[in-house]
């Protein structure tokens, strides 16, 4: 079972649902250590307070919020549990929403939504009114001291939330006078007919993180004092005559030529760099983590 990162009541008029949530996705990259560069020992960042010239342990930590220059007014963990709003602990719906009105831009993070034992009927009552009428929840919920305003929506399997920024958060876009520029029917009607071209059903699974890839390539070919091939990037070339790069990316996509065209992400034959010999500790240090 997934880590709850929150537990409590989903409410909706006088219906009360036990539930608890786990987040619904992790990102997964390769991390770098920072060695020193003389002896390739990693380095540490101590918590070191300048006053008392010494390491300090978590425990002698407070938190402290800096009103004036170095003036702080400071709490502890238990004032901050009693100024935790409702939301702490139920997460009331205020509103539902057209989820076909809502702006992807207001999404934060994913999490999942499972009812406890006591709740599992009232939470597929809801979920299966909100799929057969189109329509969100929005709530508010404190987490990690901090209260959001979560959208929640049926999914295949179940419910999921996803925290909202405010609309305080969001950027101002910049302005582009979209509206002084003609475009010709034509251009439009190729466009669509490039869209097209292109159109397939939503799997992300054949989506990959190609950087990723090549880190993890680049690690294993170092390991064994291989050379790392270096990956051919495309020639951009300014677009002159948009008509004429239509036609051309549309007849490039309806070419027979492109059902024996190489495997998306096969990479051509390039120039390799130089090998670089694995770093290897000296005697007597202790290993990079």
């Amino acid at each position: 079972m997934a880590t709850s990162v929150w537990k409590g009541h989903l409410t909706f008029g006088l219906i009360s649902i036990p539930v608890r949530m786990s987040a619904a996705a992790r990102g997964e990259r390769i991390s770098f250590n920072q060695l020193h560069k003389e002896c390739h020992s990693r380095l540490k960042q101590p918590l070191f307070c300048p006053v008392c010239n010494r390491n300090v342990e978590r425990s002698e930590i407070v938190k402290g919020y800096e009103h004036e220059k170095d003036q702080y007014v400071l709490f502890s963990e238990e004032e901050l549990d009693k100024i935790e709003p409702p939301s702490a602990r139920v997460m009331e719906i205020l509103e539902f929403v057209k989820l076909d009105e809502m702006d992807p831009l207001y999404f934060d993070s994913s999490y999942f939504i499972t009812p406890e034992d006591a709740g599992v009927k009232a939470y597929q009552l809801l979920m299966k009114a909100m799929e057969e009428s189109g329509y969100g929840a929005i709530a508010k919920l404190t987490m990690h001291q901090r209260e959001h305003i979560v959208i929640i929506r049926p999914g295949k399997k179940g419910m999921t939330l996803h925290t909202m920024f405010y609309s305080s958060e969001i950027r101002a876009a910049e302005s582009v006078l979209t509206d002084k520029v003609e475009l010709k029917d034509q251009e439009k009607k190729l466009a669509e007919q490039l869209i097209q071209s292109l159109a397939a059903p939503f799997e992300p699974q054949k989506y990959r993180d190609e950087f990723q890839e090549n880190v993890r390539t680049m690690i294993a070919a170092k390991l064994k004092g291989q050379e790392v091939t270096e990956v051919a990037q495309p020639h951009m070339a300014p677009v002159i005559d948009l008509m004429e790069a239509l036609k051309k990316s549309l007849a490039e996509k309806q070419a027979p030529a492109a059902s024996s065209a190489a495997p998306l992400g096969k990479k051509p034959p390039t120039r390799a760099l130089q090998p670089v010999p694995v770093v290897q500790k000296k005697a007597g240090k202790k290993a990079a983590g």
